[in-house]
């Protein structure tokens, strides 16, 4: 009997570290969602005419203040414009300033709304210049666009709005709307909304990557 019921004890010890096991196997072969979402996050230059909820922004710019930066210093500051008023001054501004200029011409697009790339809302960085402070922003962009993909939202990262116009005296009035603390400047914007299209996936070159061993 006692023999009897050392095996039955031996018998579910081998069973229950079957199961624990089992998991870790079947979570190696699973979809994995991060992975999902980093491979089809593609930039949004159409957007629905539908506003981004408050919680939803919340959200993004959560995952996108958690980003690594160096030393965790955290010279960057954030600003966020949904004000639909307001990014239409911003372009009219922009297109007054754009007269007799190559860039004059994105304006006569029939499909054109703003210079933020047609989105409802933008998102606005700046950082305090430093040896790394724009790497660091770089990488909080990458949480935003990536988070905002994982709640259904498109996102498009620029540069352009804030060089042509934002950094420019023309863009004085609308920089001090935004508020940001002295010492920081303006770096990127990203434009965020309910995507209104699916751009295809660009070729990557895989190239470039080597192990050195």
């Amino acid at each position: 009997m006692k023999k009897l019921f050392l095996a039955i004890i031996s018998m579910m010890t081998m069973m229950s570290c079957a199961q624990q096991e089992q998991p870790a196997q079947e979570s190696a072969g699973a979809e994995n969602q991060v992975i999902e979402t980093i491979l089809a996050r593609r930039s949004v230059r159409a957007y629905k005419d539908q506003a981004v909820p408050k919680e939803l922004l919340d959200k993004v710019l959560e995952c996108g203040v958690n980003a690594a930066n160096a030393m965790n210093a955290q010279q960057w500051e954030i600003r966020v414009v949904n004000s639909q008023e307001l990014l239409n001054s911003t372009t009219a501004a922009a297109k007054e300033a754009a007269k007799g200029t190559p860039s004059e011409a994105q304006y006569n697009d029939p499909s054109f709304k703003n210079i933020f790339r047609n989105a409802p809302a933008v998102i606005f960085i700046a950082h305090k210049p430093g040896t790394f402070t724009q790497v660091d922003c770089g990488l909080m962009a990458g949480n935003i666009m990536l988070a905002a993909k994982s709640l259904g939202l498109g996102t498009v990262c620029m540069g352009g709005p804030i060089a042509s116009f934002v950094n420019q005296p023309a863009g004085a009035e609308f920089r001090q709307k935004l508020n940001f603390s002295e010492g920081y400047e303006p770096l990127i914007c990203i434009g965020i909304g309910y995507p209104n299209e699916e751009p295809a996936a660009k070729p990557r070159n895989m190239d470039v990557i080597k192990y050195v061993e």
